[in-house]
This record gives C-alpha cells, structure tokens and sequence, in this order.
C-alpha cells in the first residue's frame, strides 16, 4: 500500500508541476533519422534528469531499464503509468536476463531507454548496457539531456532534478552512435567513452543554454 500511493503521489507531482514547463527543443531531428533508416532509438540519458525525460517522453510506449531493488518499484510503477514499459534488471542483478528481454522487445519494435548513470552511480558516469544493447540489436545509441532553467536538487546521490512550476524547459539531443555487431571489448569500451563524451558535452551545452536564460 505505501509503494502504490507513493508511486501516485510522484505520479501527479510530475504532471501538475511538469505541465506547467514551457519546453523547447534541439536536434529531436536524429531521433526520426534513426527511425527513417529502419533502426530505433537505444536512448541514453543522465540519472538526475530522469522526471523532465518521463514526462517529456510520456505515452510512447518506450521501455526503460529499472532496477530489481524495492527502493526502485516506486520509480517503475512511476512511470508505467506515465506510458513506458519496464524491464528489471541491473549491472549487479538480473543484468544478462533483462539485456536478452530488451533486445527481444526491440525486434518487437519497442525503443529502449537507460539511465547510464543508474542506478546508484557513480554519477555521470556512463555504464555499458546501452553499448551492449546497440551492439546486440543493431540500432544505435541516442544520447539526449533534458535541462530546466530554475530547479530543486535533491541531495541524493545523483542530485535529482525537480522543475520549478512554470519555468523553462529544454531537450537536447546529438547525433546517434552506432555499435557495430563485430565490435571486440577494447573496442566496445571505446564506443561506451564515446557515449560518456557525447553525454558530457550535451550538460554543457545544457547548461551554456540555462545559463543564457538568465
């Protein structure tokens, strides 16, 4: 009973406050390329943008990574609500299982997301399930970063953050990365530091963009 009101609770507190945000975008475009080409999004972004993402991203039908942990079950139930899909899984528990469901589902047609970062961290550094997942599936990364011009952060291991009503609010996404099937481990690692580097550079941007609202 407490998981099923607290996963309310954040449920409504993410559409009254988020639909107060007025959102703009850059570069959305390299989603529908990725599309136009036959290929679906394997979506990466930072843990601590994981509200302004659901809401933003809400009714597409979009399956996201959560952990097995009973901490997680408030997120999951969260956001199948908002219109994702869930499968459980983690680095430390149930990783392999939850890998094979994912690329299962995407030759379904369902997209993917991560929270590279998740989720426990460290944060913002990127962990290799969506290098695994695009090598597997054959579609690419799509590495985006949703930024709020006036926030709370929580002081949480992440600094998760919570849009303040009527604020601004800004997605950002570049261009896909693509993981070949052949790739070998040195080289997959490199795809991961790519991923980490295009994250990197899309907070800056970010942050260059909520810093020019002031």
């Amino acid at each position: 009973m407490t998981i099923r009101l607290a996963s309310w609770v954040f449920y409504w507190g993410i559409r009254v406050i988020c639909s107060t945000v007025r959102f703009d975008s850059q570069g959305l475009e390299h989603f529908d390329d990725i599309r136009a080409s036959g290929k679906l999004p394997v979506y990466a972004f930072w843990h601590d943008r994981i509200i302004g993402s659901a809401y933003y991203f809400r009714d597409r039908g979009i399956v996201v990574l959560t952990s097995q942990s009973y901490d997680s079950e408030y997120t999951s139930r969260c956001i199948q609500r908002l219109g994702f899909g869930v499968v459980r899984g983690s680095s430390t528990r149930g990783g392999v299982q939850a890998l094979v469901g994912m690329i299962r589902l995407m030759r379904e047609g369902f997209e993917m997301a991560f929270t590279v970062d998740g989720p426990k961290g460290p944060r913002y550094e990127a962990k290799p399930g969506p290098v695994l997942l695009a090598k597997k599936s054959g579609n690419p990364m799509a590495p985006f970063i949703v930024e709020f011009k006036d926030s709370w952060k929580l002081k949480s291991w992440d600094k998760l953050q919570i849009p303040k009503p009527f604020t601004k609010g800004m997605v950002m996404a570049t261009e896909p990365i693509p993981v070949a099937s052949d790739l070998d481990d040195d080289q997959l690692e490199d795809k991961r530091i790519e991923l980490q580097k295009a994250l990197d550079n899309l907070v800056e941007q970010a942050e260059k963009w909520r810093q020019a609202q002031d």
